[in-house]
């Protein structure tokens, strides 16, 4: 299995509405380590590391809409290099 990090940035309105909880609870389950944040721009930044097919599965998720009082517009990313190592998946202020 490759371990594999990315970043994305997740662009509608997806400030306010517990996205960063949700995509910490999926990011957990899928056994995940990184962060979810807001951004000044009104967007929200997921750093997702772990097994590839898993990071996937988490970005495929946000893709789709993330959680249901959310409204994904759009969604880039690109791969990461974190300068540290994640303990677990967290919320950053």
């Amino acid at each position: 299995m490759s371990k594999v990090c990315t970043i994305a940035w997740v662009y509608g309105t997806v400030q306010g509405v517990g996205f960063r909880y949700s995509t910490q609870r999926e990011a957990l389950q899928l056994g995940l380590r990184g962060y979810a944040k807001n951004m000044d721009d009104g967007s929200v930044e997921v750093v997702a590391c772990g097994e590839a097919e898993k990071v996937e599965k988490l970005i495929a998720w946000l893709k789709a809409g993330g959680p249901r009082s959310a409204r994904v517009e759009k969604v880039l990313t690109e791969p990461h290099q974190p300068g540290q190592e994640y303990a677990d998946f967290g919320i950053r202020y």
